[in-house]
């Protein structure tokens, strides 16, 4: 845990799931920024912030009773221990935390936005909330040098009104932007909307010229990335009433290959991100109609999925969380997979070469073969022995 000083007193911040090995703090310098610039400007009214990585914004303004709006469920929770941590009972029951996915407060006061690394869920967000400021609205973006870029201000000018930018303070800027009522009015239905479908080519399988869905904020939201393409052309065929978990599902593309090759699967999809799941659901239900059966979770990896209760994990873990490059996050999914497989359970992982994800996995598995390859790819298999 480490502790942050603001003018609201002194914070303990961890991110979650809390490891004292951890090193990484809950907040940036960019966080920091924002909250000094509040110290002036007390937000009155509704207050909403997007974005908040580890609930570091809100557990700061917990006091006005803000709400939060993010994509992550590791975010939400981060954030409830963090309040519980440090605030009252009844500060905390005062923040409201909602996902992207969650319909926003009818009238927005004032609007924090942490910048997030995706432009495209930015402009989504951007163009559901703009409809909900007003002219009196205070806006203010934060993010560090490296986020904030031409474009970013161009979305904020274009959706809700003039932007302008700070100096820069330990790398940090922020962002400050006047809604227009002749933009946010019509911002809803500004650009193309989300979520977006695209074909999928041939010689994948099962997939082979389906359809996908993405949502804003989804890697590789207009095309099948090279990764998954080794994948689908590589994927266990397993047959009959199997349980297969799609981990880190993302748009749902490799649990909905399985369930179309083998509709007596029951596939499960899961991820952190609420804008994934949602993405699953509707790439699944796109391509195996509305009686077919599947679960859709948002959560952290297979934390709640109940001992030897899989035959089967699929798994294209990420290597960074937000912009720290980490393999803590590949190494909870490898072992919530292990924990939940059956004894003879196998799981799947594709993987960029020079991740190493072989030696984590026989050292955790006591096994791992290489099942497909190409210059920049593996895909790997694990089986769990008694």
């Amino acid at each position: 845990m480490n502790i942050l000083t603001t003018s609201r007193g002194a914070l303990g911040l961890t991110r979650f799931p809390e490891d004292p090995r951890d090193q990484l703090r809950a907040w940036d310098a960019s966080d920091e920024y924002l909250l000094r610039h509040l110290e002036e400007e007390t937000p009155r009214g509704t207050v909403v912030v997007v974005g908040d990585r580890w609930g570091t914004l809100v557990t700061a303004l917990a006091t006005h009773r803000p709400v939060q709006i993010t994509d992550s469920y590791l975010t939400q929770q981060a954030t409830r221990a963090n309040l519980a941590r440090n605030r009252t009972q009844d500060e905390a029951a005062g923040v409201r935390l909602l996902s992207t996915q969650d319909t926003p407060p009818d009238r927005i006061d004032v609007l924090l936005v942490r910048v997030p690394k995706s432009l495209a869920l930015l402009e989504d967000q951007l163009q559901r909330l703009a409809p909900h400021l007003h002219a009196e609205t205070v806006v203010v973006g934060t993010g560090m040098a490296t986020e904030i870029h031409t474009s970013t201000l161009k979305l904020f000018e274009r959706i809700v009104g003039p932007t302008r930018t700070s100096l820069a303070v330990k790398k940090a800027r922020l962002i400050f932007c006047t809604p227009d009522p002749d933009r946010t009015g019509t911002a809803a239905v500004a650009g193309e909307p989300w979520p977006r479908s695209y074909e999928l080519p041939g010689g994948i399988g099962a997939m082979s010229g389906r359809t996908v869905t993405n949502h804003a904020g989804i890697f590789c939201a207009d095309r099948l990335d090279i990764g998954t393409r080794l994948f689908l052309q590589h994927l266990p065929r397993p047959g009959g009433p199997v349980r297969v978990v799609d981990l880190g599902c993302g748009n749902g593309v490799v649990g909905t290959a399985v369930a179309v090759a083998d509709p007596e699967a029951d596939v499960v999809f899961t991820d952190e991100s609420f804008q994934a799941v949602a993405s699953a659901e509707a790439t699944f239900r796109a391509n195996t109609g509305p009686s077919a059966k599947a679960e859709f979770l948002v959560g952290d990896g297979l934390a709640g999925m109940a001992r030897e209760s899989v035959d089967l994990v699929l798994n294209n873990p990420p290597f960074h969380t937000h912009r720290a490059l980490t393999d803590s996050t590949s190494w909870r999914m490898f072992t919530g997979a292990r924990a939940a497989l059956r004894p003879g359970g196998e799981l799947w992982v594709i993987g960029n070469r020079h991740l190493g994800y072989h030696v984590r996995l026989r050292r955790l598995f006591g096994n791992c073969e290489t099942v497909a390859s190409n210059p920049k790819f593996v895909v790997l298999r694990a089986v769990k022995r008694r």
